[in-house]
C-alpha cells in the first residue's frame, strides 16, 4: 500500500472498498452501520465541484402526507389572486 504525502491530512476514519468488474463496490461495515443501511435502502451520491463525493441514505417521499398537503396549498389560487400576483 502506498501513501501519496500529497494528500490532505485527515483525522476522520477512512474506508474503501473494491469494484467489482461489473462496477459494484460493497459499502464497508462501519459505513452500513453509522448510516443505519439494511438492503434494498436506497443511497445518494452527492458531487462536489472540488471532486469529493457525498453518500447520505436517501428516503423515500411519503406521498400521503404531501397529498394531505396539498389540501392546505390551495389559500391563494382564486382568479382576483391570479390577477394581482400575475407580474410578480
Amino acid at each position: 500500500m502506498s501513501v501519496n504525502s500529497n494528500r490532505r491530512k485527515s483525522t476522520n476514519p477512512r474506508y474503501s472498498s473494491r469494484l467489482t468488474s461489473k462496477h459494484q463496490a460493497t459499502i464497508p461495515k462501519e459505513i452500513r452501520t453509522h448510516l443505519h443501511l439494511e438492503s434494498g435502502d436506497e443511497i445518494l451520491y452527492e458531487l462536489l465541484p472540488d471532486n469529493t463525493v457525498i453518500v447520505r441514505k436517501t428516503y423515500p417521499l411519503d406521498l400521503s402526507y404531501l397529498q394531505a398537503l396539498t389540501s392546505t396549498m390551495n389559500e391563494w389560487e382564486s382568479d382576483e389572486d391570479e390577477e394581482a400576483y400575475k407580474n410578480l
